[in-house]
């Protein structure tokens, strides 16, 4: 059974930085490509970030890109998201999410579709 369990989330004053941390298990986490998401109220859940299961191709949205990094550590099986010079609004609910096969590639991730998902993490900027 699949699961992803996300943390690190808070409260920061913008221009602060968080780290987001996604532990995963139930599936052999280095043959799959992993992704963050992000939900403000209300709005449509947005793509942020993905990273392929060796690590060598990442991709992110156009939102925060240029503030953010995701890396993971297979080792671990963990996924983490590196977000800089935080926005009041990047408030969000951040998720992590993994394809339902191992074919499924970072670009793919992207889309949004078919991926198991975690049950978010807060992150909340202030002004």
């Amino acid at each position: 059974q699949v699961q992803l369990l996300e943390s690190g989330g808070g409260l920061v004053q913008a221009g602060g930085s968080l780290r987001l941390s996604c532990a995963a298990s139930g599936f052999t986490f280095r043959a799959y490509a992993m992704g963050w998401f992000r939900q403000a109220p209300g709005k449509e859940r947005e793509f942020v970030a993905a990273i392929s299961g060796t690590g060598s191709v990442t991709i992110y949205g156009d939102s925060m890109k240029g503030r953010l990094t995701i890396s993971r550590d297979n080792a671990k099986n963990t996924v983490y998201l590196q977000m800089n010079s935080l926005k009041p609004e990047d408030t969000a609910v951040y998720y992590c999410a993994v394809g339902r096969n191992p074919f499924t590639t970072a670009q793919a991730i992207s889309t949004m579709t078919d991926l198991n998902w975690g049950q978010g993490t807060q992150v909340t900027v202030s002004s």
